[in-house]
C-alpha cells in the first residue's frame, strides 16, 4: 500500500468546476473543521422539491469587480463558529474541489469573507487524508498564470 502523499502548502490555488469556478485560491486550514466559501446574496429556493441556493462570489483576492454566479443544491443549515468564536447560521452545499490532479466532493459552508485575506477556507474535514501539508510552504500544487487568470476572468492583464 503506497501511503505517500502530495505535499501541499499553507495557500493553494483550486478548482470548483461545478460551480463554474476555474481559479481560486484557498487557505488551508487544518484548525478549522469545516471549509468555507465566500459569497454573497444568498437567496434559498426550492426547484422540483430540492432546496437550492444561488450565491454571487468574488473569486479574486482584492477585486470585488470579477463576479460569479452559482447555484447549488443545500445539503444542510448548520451553525459554525468563526476563528473569534463568533456563532453564525450557514448554508452548507457539496461540490466537487480540484487540487493537485485529483478531485473530490467537499462540504462548503457558505458566508461572506469580505473583511478575510482568502476568498476560501480549505478545512480538515475537506482535505481527509489526501496530502500533507508543509506549513512554511505556498503553491505545492502551482498556480495559474497572470494570463490564464485574466483569460479565465475576463479581465485586463497588469
Amino acid at each position: 500500500m503506497n501511503t505517500t502523499r502530495k505535499i501541499i502548502g499553507w495557500r493553494e490555488w483550486v478548482t470548483l468546476p461545478d460551480l463554474n469556478i476555474p481559479f481560486i485560491k484557498a487557505k488551508v486550514d487544518t484548525g478549522a473543521r469545516t471549509s468555507a466559501l465566500h459569497a454573497f446574496e444568498l437567496e434559498t429556493f426550492t426547484d422540483n422539491g430540492v432546496a437550492m441556493v444561488r450565491f454571487g462570489l468574488h473569486p479574486l483576492q482584492k477585486n470585488d469587480e470579477v463576479q460569479i454566479y452559482c447555484t447549488a443544491p443545500v445539503v444542510d443549515e448548520r451553525v459554525v463558529s468563526d476563528s473569534g468564536g463568533h456563532k453564525e447560521k450557514r448554508t452548507v452545499i457539496m461540490t466537487p474541489i480540484q487540487m493537485g490532479g485529483e478531485t473530490w466532493p467537499i462540504e462548503l459552508t457558505l458566508t461572506n469573507r469580505d473583511t478575510m485575506r482568502f476568498r476560501m477556507l480549505l478545512g480538515r474535514t475537506g482535505l481527509g487524508q489526501r496530502f500533507s501539508i508543509e506549513a512554511d510552504a505556498s503553491y505545492q500544487m502551482g498556480r495559474p498564470t497572470t494570463k490564464l487568470l485574466s483569460k479565465a476572468y475576463g479581465i485586463k492583464e497588469e
